[in-house]
């Protein structure tokens, strides 16, 4: 869930209007039609149950639990750009570690089906090779009672954050996944992480937003390891984590060959913006939509698309981003627009040919009643891609409570429901009460087709 920062944005324009030509400009290569010969898409069985969800993530969730100097202390490269006054303090979030039972309650409420939440590589092991076996019993226990509570738990390896032994602080280019450590410790953590969670789960989603977090962490410069415009670096990385996804679903399989490997892609729907020639920027944004996903859809079952907001490329849209306000905007400026959720989807069921589920979806807004006409309008364009033949057999709101958002700190506000600083407890929105509703209301696929939009809120 990333929006491109403007002084990236502005670098980008600039180079673009510098080398302004009708020729087409793409720094990354020329973007490939996807899979030859391209699949046929898989069919619609409206008849199944439809999944409700919701997703969250460790590190915007889980409070840390332990204090420096303890035996079981760790830290992210997260930690290390909040630490370097790159991020806003991150704090206990929602302290998801320590009460777990405060989500798994509220989920239950909600009549959520679904459940997806990730784990903390770094908890788990806070040095390479040393691992903390209390983290890993709580975390197969989390999927435990998740799957008592009739819950299915969607287990995500990776959301974002790496352990901090894989930051190399002399020379960036050689962090997180281009670490020489990486792919070695990688697999060892996510076979350990499988055999023990593979009796309470159906579903593994290896990574989430890899093609995002690159795009961030190597062409915007704004995630670490923070290299801009770094276009060589950025397909080393794309190279290494596509094998590490690789990896990970052959071992899921190899030790639950009935689970289903999930695929998770930030995935906006670009529209070709004015003042960009060349399609620069254009090509760019395209590339960050396609080039994991073309290297890893094949291991995949299903297909999650992380959806948000619709933009042109062009430098006017994209460096007005934050300044912009109003019905048909969130509170970041992201332009809300659900036919960009039915276009998007399309595109990636005929050009993959494989099961789609919406793995993320929500809005950022201080004005609740703008969340329920997000989730209606976007909902029914759901139910207008299943009416149209593609195979959607899941739909995951962001996000349950209002968590950390990232470089946006605690200031977007996503969840259905906030936190109670008293008790802890998740403190329901009119939103969450819609949800609740519609999901009661419509258990099987072909039920969503019935969904209509809602004009106004």
């Amino acid at each position: 869930m990333e929006s491109p920062s403007r002084l990236f944005l502005l670098g980008l324009s600039l180079t673009a209007l510098l080398t302004g030509c009708v020729n087409p400009i793409d720094p990354l290569g020329r973007v490939g039609k996807g899979p030859e010969p391209r699949p046929a898409p898989s069919k619609v069985h409206p008849t199944d149950k439809f999944a409700w969800g919701i997703s969250t993530a460790s590190y915007q969730y889980e409070d840390p639990a332990v204090k420096p100097g303890e035996k079981a202390y760790f830290q992210t490269d997260w930690d290390i750009l909040v630490s370097q006054k790159k991020a806003p303090e991150k704090g206990n979030a929602l302290y998801s570690w320590s009460d777990f039972d405060k989500d798994v309650a509220a989920i239950k409420k909600l009549g959520i089906t679904h459940y997806r939440f990730s784990i903390e590589w770094a908890r788990v092991e806070p040095q390479p090779g040393k691992y903390n076996e209390e983290a890993i019993r709580r975390y197969v226990e989390m999927a435990r009672r998740l799957k008592a509570a009739g819950i299915e738990p969607v287990i995500c390896l990776w959301h974002f954050t790496f352990p901090d032994w894989l930051y190399d602080h002399k020379t960036p280019a050689k962090s997180n996944w281009l670490h020489p450590l990486a792919r070695e410790r990688w697999n060892a953590y996510v076979e350990k992480i499988v055999r023990r969670t593979a009796p309470y789960t159906s579903y593994y989603a290896p990574q989430n937003e890899p093609n995002g977090q690159i795009t961030t962490a190597y062409i915007v410069g704004q995630w670490p390891p923070g290299m801009s415009l770094a276009f060589g670096h950025y397909w080393q990385a794309i190279d290494a984590s596509t094998g590490m996804f690789r990896d990970a679903a052959a071992r899921i399989k190899a030790i639950k060959p009935t689970a289903k490997v999930m695929s998770v892609e930030a995935l906006p729907w670009w529209d070709r913006g004015p003042l960009d020639p060349g399609g620069l920027i254009y090509n760019t944004m395209v590339h960050g939509n396609v080039d994991h996903l073309d290297r890893i859809y094949d291991v995949c079952d299903i297909l999650g698309v992380n959806y948000y907001y619709t933009q042109a490329t062009g430098p006017l849209a994209l460096l007005s981003e934050s300044y912009r306000h109003g019905h048909n905007f969130t509170m970041m400026g992201w332009r809300v627009d659900p036919n960009g959720l039915y276009k998007e989807v399309r595109r990636v069921a005929r050009r993959y040919g494989k099961p789609v589920m919406i793995t993320e979806n929500g809005i950022a807004t201080k004005n609740d009643a703008k969340r329920v006409w997000y989730l209606q309008n976007h909902l029914a364009a759901v139910g207008r891609l299943i009416n149209d033949g593609y195979d959607v057999r899941g739909y995951f709101h962001w996000s349950l409570a209002d968590n950390y958002e990232w470089h946006y700190g605690y200031k977007a506000t996503f969840g259905l429901s906030t936190m109670d600083p008293a008790t802890r407890d998740r403190v329901f929105k009119p939103s969450a009460n819609r949800y609740a509703e519609i999901i009661r209301t419509h258990p099987k696929v072909e039920s969503l087709t019935r969904i209509e939009p809602q004009k106004t809120y």
